[in-house]
């Protein structure tokens, strides 16, 4: 009772509390709601979640409704963790992509196998079939797909937990986990995935790999526009460069060889490609991009994948149908 008494006090008074921002670290923030001590009291303009659900949860967390409560301390247990977990690089990887350059996504598919044992000529055993739902181990050995996996999810989970308490440890490491991926010279990766899921001695990358970012990196842009409400720690110009690298990153995907090779995907790489491409284009202001992929999902990717009962055939006929 007193906990819920404190909270409709914090709430009654939202229009009077002010942040603890210093005047240049709040002139250097974007342009966002009031950040009193409970965090912000606004919806995000996220591309996937429902901004105004967010808020609507946050109040109803804050005056103890239980599932909300439930949810929330289980977001906060594992935000926790990611306080002191990372932060994650693409240039922390032994190996060095086709480019010469660490700085490129580098992944190997993951259902490929040599048919020979590896020798000095012949270091990965070439050539490579593929034995679908069998997963190869050597795959693991690349750190970029674990790293980003874990890094894109801290993020999220990280700017979540500031969004509901208003604590500045979950916003300030989000912004770490952040700069370190996308934008500090030093670790950034570059906005490409030429590398992504290639064969040995096949092909360098694949437009298939898109698939490693095509959920995941959504989870991101809702992240830095959950921060751009005016988290400590997240500048202008943070948000600017994260803009900018989903800008190029979009470019690339509508424009490269293997971007359009994943775009043309009649399965669930197409409609993962679709949901990439429109959150990037919300999250860069092309709402006109984003519409007109939602406008041709019906024909365009539910009708030839799902049939009128719901049978999905191109994913029941595979071995691992969620993967």
């Amino acid at each position: 009772m007193v906990f819920r008494h404190t909270v409709v006090a914090a709430v009654a008074a939202l229009g009077l509390v002010a942040s603890f921002a210093t005047p240049a670290e709040a002139a250097s923030r974007p342009t966002g709601c009031t950040v009193p001590v409970i965090g912000p009291v606004c919806a995000p303009a996220t591309a996937v979640l429902d901004g105004n659900q967010l808020l609507r949860t946050k109040f109803a967390a804050l005056v103890g409704e239980r599932t909300s409560r439930t949810a929330l301390n289980n977001l906060l247990t594992a935000a926790r963790s990611d306080l002191t977990a990372g932060p994650w690089s693409v240039t922390s990887k032994k190996q060095v992509p086709p480019s010469g350059d660490k700085h490129d996504y580098l992944s190997l598919a993951p259902y490929w196998w040599p048919t020979t044992q590896p020798t000095a000529e012949n270091p990965w055993g070439c050539p490579f079939v593929q034995r679908d739902g069998q997963r190869n181990p050597i795959v693991d050995e690349i750190t970029d797909h674990a790293y980003r996996g874990e890094a894109f999810a801290a993020i999220y989970r990280l700017a979540l937990a500031w969004y509901y308490t208003g604590d500045a440890r979950y916003a300030r490491r989000a912004a770490l986990d952040l700069r370190t991926w996308f934008l500090d010279a030093a670790t950034k990766m570059n906005p490409n995935m030429n590398f992504a899921q290639g064969i040995p001695c096949k092909v360098d990358g694949r437009g298939i790999g898109i698939i490693e970012f095509s959920y995941t990196l959504s989870q991101v842009v809702d992240a830095t526009a959950i921060l751009a409400t005016g988290a400590p720690g997240w500048t202008k110009a943070d948000q600017a460069g994260m803009t900018g690298w989903y800008t190029q990153f979009l470019d690339w995907l509508r424009t490269s060889k293997n971007g359009t090779d994943e775009a043309k995907a009649q399965n669930n790489h197409g409609s993962f490609y679709d949901m990439l491409v429109a959150a990037l284009a919300l999250g860069t202001g092309q709402r006109d991009v984003a519409a007109a992929i939602a406008r041709d999902a019906g024909p365009q990717r539910i009708a030839p994948q799902i049939q009128a009962k719901g049978l999905q055939t191109q994913e029941t006929s595979r071995t691992r149908s969620w993967h």
